[in-house]
């Protein structure tokens, strides 16, 4: 059962889930908000003398009693086929501005609560990150980009896999020290149709080359780790990073190793059309049955539910673990 409510912030708030004819909810892992996406029948709207949408409103939406989205009105087109098309995000969308930032001695949360504290957007529960970030200058930069700066760090030094997001209302940052799937597909079961892509060209280096300023020298000492045997199959892939000033020579060659770990294979993905499950978003995990691989859990990239004429049904772009 769909339920979907537009709030005018001065106390007026309509159910339009009778009036909704499509609605498409869409999440993903990394440097996006969540949106919505619906359509409203205007003729259904006179039964409202009162009803207005504009820019701004508050946008509420759940689907079998779970609250999936809480966000504000960015777009309103109407027609002349008496339909009203919306668009809304959720606050994560306040996170596309830019500004200026220095952080030293932090971890992802507290670069997270920093921000959304100086523009007073609301925040749920935060995850500790593992791992302490010595030094961050974000000279006019977008904030979710400096956002995911600082889980890319979490991720490449700390090797916590942490997942920010917006959930109903709250900026949440989850820690994804399991990989346990919230849901299972597989051929004949809610999984319809697929597509699988393996690929070097994005995220993939088999060279991980680190240098650092020896302020006392004056020259820069570089420090390179690499798998000689994937350079021959695919050629040099390289990935250029500057160490922490405060590193040693074991820290430095440990991130490097960490980091050639991490980036030294290809990248399998696969896009999923499924039966709609609303516990499945950007950032979870998913276990998919297929003969092609061995079974395994996969972290879904990408997502977009859709609800339209009683029916439920899910893309998703995921990749291996």
């Amino acid at each position: 059962m769909i339920k979907l409510y537009i709030d005018n912030k001065m106390g007026k708030m309509w159910d339009v889930s009778n009036i909704v004819t499509d609605i498409t909810w869409k999440t993903s892992r990394t440097g996006k908000p969540a949106t919505l996406e619906f359509t409203l029948v205007s003729d259904g709207l006179y039964q409202w003398k009162d009803f207005d949408v504009q820019n701004g409103y508050i946008v509420r939406f759940s689907h079998n009693l779970k609250n999936l989205f809480y966000g504000y009105v960015f777009s309103v087109s109407t027609g002349t086929d008496n339909e009203i098309k919306l668009t809304a995000y959720d606050q994560v969308r306040y996170l596309l501005g830019n500004d200026t930032f220095v952080f030293t001695n932090v971890t992802a949360d507290e670069v997270i609560r920093t921000i959304a504290v100086k523009n007073n957007l609301k925040i749920g529960t935060l995850a500790k990150g593992s791992y302490i970030i010595p030094s961050m200058i974000e000279d006019n930069k977008k904030l979710l980009d400096t956002i995911m700066k600082a889980l890319d760090y979490t991720l490449a030094y700390g090797t916590q896999l942490l997942v920010f997001y917006d959930n109903y209302g709250q900026l949440t940052l989850e820690s994804n020290t399991t990989t346990e799937p919230v849901v299972v597909l597989g051929k004949g079961h809610f999984l319809y149709d697929y597509s699988i892509k393996k690929s070097i060209d994005s995220e993939t280096y088999n060279r991980i080359k680190m240098y650092k300023d020896n302020k006392k020298s004056g020259k820069r000492e570089i420090y390179i780790d690499q798998d000689s045997h994937n350079i021959a199959n695919w050629g040099l892939l390289q990935k250029y990073e500057k160490a922490e000033d405060s590193w040693n020579d074991a820290q430095i060659k440990e991130a490097s190793a960490k980091m050639l770990t991490l980036y030294n294979r290809e990248q399998i993905s696969l896009s999923v059309e499924a039966l709609g499950d609303h516990r499945v978003r950007g950032g979870k995990f998913v276990y998919i049955l297929l003969n092609e691989f061995k079974n395994q859990v996969y972290l879904v990239e990408e997502c977009s539910h859709k609800f339209s004429g009683g029916e439920h049904t899910m893309s998703l772009d995921v990749k291996v673990v």
